[in-house]
């Protein structure tokens, strides 16, 4: 089994995060991380039930790209209701086999916001994504049940499924630099325009987490790209 991490993203009811927390307990799941979360004082949270220390030990960041970043394989959680995807989209019952491939691979499974979800720029950083199979008319759940029913499923025993991968994924932190390279040398090509650097960025995120690069592609790339960045700006040499 990989190891998991439980990300938050934008909660606001500090009970859902209670309740979360009180899930991973159930089901031997000890690192949560928080990002953003609308109410400073979930910590307190009374759903917490038998779970009140892994709660006072969960790590707040303030991005995703923060709370991933040492992470190997990044999965969003999404009802898929009225949302155009760009990311591979698995039912829980398809994607929990798959986790189960990576045994020691530090994986974060990814919540969004009660209202609103994982945005598209949360997604950006995943590799996939995964849905409960609900029924269409009534698609999204609570927070609490949700990460419940997630955690359940990835923890069950069943047969491995079909490979999607190897535990030598590069950690988010090296995938964030080769984004942030990739993207550099769109600018100064002249690739991006003006008005859609954000768009530009989003979408090369997305790309390099579609590529999967393992540690060692990672660096090739990099070390690629820094180079094609001195010959475009001898100045720097």
């Amino acid at each position: 089994m990989a190891e998991l991490i439980v990300v938050l993203v934008r909660t606001r009811n500090p009970l859902n995060i209670g309740a979360a927390a009180r899930a991973m307990s159930n089901f031997g799941i000890s690192q949560l991380r928080v990002v953003q979360p609308y109410e400073a004082a979930f910590r307190e949270a009374r759903s917490a039930v038998g779970a009140a220390r892994l709660l006072a030990e969960a790590q707040e960041f303030t991005s995703v790209a923060a709370a991933v970043a040492d992470c190997s394989l990044v999965v969003g959680t999404t009802a898929a209701k009225d949302r155009e995807l760009h990311h591979p989209l698995l039912r829980l019952e398809q994607a929990a086999p798959l986790l189960r491939q990576h045994p020691g691979a530090k994986t974060a499974l990814l919540f969004g916001s009660e209202k609103t979800g994982l945005s598209i720029e949360d997604m950006s950083h995943c590799h996939w994504l995964v849905r409960i199979p609900t029924r269409e008319e009534h698609s999204s759940m609570n927070l609490g049940q949700a990460v419940a029913i997630c955690l359940y499923e990835m923890v069950r025993q069943s047969p491995a499924a079909h490979d999607y991968g190897t535990s030598e994924t590069a950690p988010q932190a090296t995938l964030e630099r080769l984004t942030a390279f990739l993207y550099e040398t769109l600018v100064s090509s002249g690739y991006v325009k003006g008005g859609a650097e954000d768009m530009i960025k989003t979408k090369v995120r997305r790309l390099v987490r579609r590529l999967s690069p393992n540690a060692n592609d990672a660096d090739l790339l990099l070390g690629m790209l820094r180079k094609i960045a001195r010959l475009s700006n001898p100045s720097q040499n």
